[in-house]
């Protein structure tokens, strides 16, 4: 997963790329130093069963990271992934359970309708002129509301559709390091982090995604459309969202309507923390999986120290507000 940086040309710039990948390596540094003081600090932090509770909570918010890092690096913002996760839950759990559709129909649907409630966003975004926060903000409503209209404001169980605890975080197929089970819900984490960086870096996607974030009017003003790149931006976005969804119900085995506040912020925290530059053409999608870590491990510590929630929630917006001044500082020297 390489670095990828467009300056206001639409070209690559030493000085950016340096800036992301000092970035990343503060990124993870400060994760390698959190792992080392939980294990010194912290009983039963050090262990094979706490390693796995952290990557299956690193699961869901990963992937939602991935998601938002398509958006956050085009210069948008969506604060609307946590309700399309949840929307794109229910939406398989009707199609599963109320239709009785075999489980790759399930899978489609959900990601199916999250990118056509992210593309409508982009829509909302590209063809009203309404700034990413509100269209976003507006979009969180609705797919909060009608996740809870369409399950009928209840839990759709899966108990119909065994093969569904497959795409769980807690369930694990292969043994990839000796003596360690990775949980499926992690393995397709980082499958998807791994198409995500192809299609950031190795495609013509990524080099329109990049273009935006870095200088909208001069990309307008070398012939792209603008628009269209804003509306398949945000669709993708939404179908990430999709299979964070599945992983998420899978876990809970049910589809929970009333589960997906708060994620968006844990999600753009990740970004934030890994290196993607709020003011949009600078970031990476390896740098998102190591600030969801970050995110996992410093949750994890916390509770197994027996700090209150309350506490986590505060060092969380510490985090946040020094990722967003590295970065400013950052685009400054660069």
């Amino acid at each position: 997963m390489s670095d990828t940086t467009m300056d206001k040309s639409g070209t690559g710039k030493p000085g950016f790329l340096s800036a992301a990948t000092l970035q990343k390596a503060v990124a993870f540094v400060v994760l390698i130093a959190l792992v080392l003081f939980f294990s010194i600090f912290a009983n039963n932090f050090a262990t094979g069963a706490n390693a796995v509770g952290i990557m299956q909570a690193t699961a869901v918010n990963g992937v939602l990271g991935v998601a938002v890092t398509f958006v956050i690096i085009s210069g948008g913002i969506d604060l609307s992934v946590g309700t399309m996760m949840t929307l794109t839950a229910v939406t398989a759990g009707l199609v599963l359970t109320n239709l009785g559709m075999p489980l790759p129909i399930g899978i489609l649907a959900a990601i199916a309708a999250g990118a056509f409630m992210g593309a409508v966003s982009g829509v909302v975004i590209a063809k009203l002129k309404i700034p990413p926060f509100i269209a976003t903000l507006g979009m969180m409503q609705i797919a909060r509301g009608l996740a809870l209209v369409f399950s009928g404001a209840k839990p759709i169980y899966f108990n119909d559709t065994p093969s569904y605890s497959l795409l769980s975080p807690e369930s694990t197929i292969s043994k990839l390091i000796p003596g360690v089970e990775i949980p499926n819900g992690v393995m397709i984490m980082f499958i998807v982090a791994i198409i995500a960086s192809i299609v950031l870096n190795r495609t013509i996607i990524g080099r329109m995604i990049f273009a935006l974030g870095s200088n909208e009017e001069a990309a307008r003003l070398s012939g792209i459309n603008i628009d269209n790149w804003k509306i398949l931006t945000y669709a993708i976005c939404g179908g990430i969202c999709g299979i964070a969804g599945l992983i998420v119900s899978s876990r809970l085995n049910s589809a929970q309507p009333a589960l997906g506040l708060g994620y968006e912020l844990d999600a753009i925290a990740a970004v934030v923390i890994g290196g993607t530059s709020l003011a949009g053409g600078r970031g990476t999608v390896m740098g998102t999986i190591i600030g969801a870590f970050i995110m996992s491990v410093l949750t994890n510590g916390l509770r197994v120290m027996g700090v209150l929630e309350e506490w986590k929630i505060v060092v969380t917006g510490v985090i946040i507000i020094v990722a967003v001044f590295i970065d400013i500082v950052l685009r400054k020297r660069a």
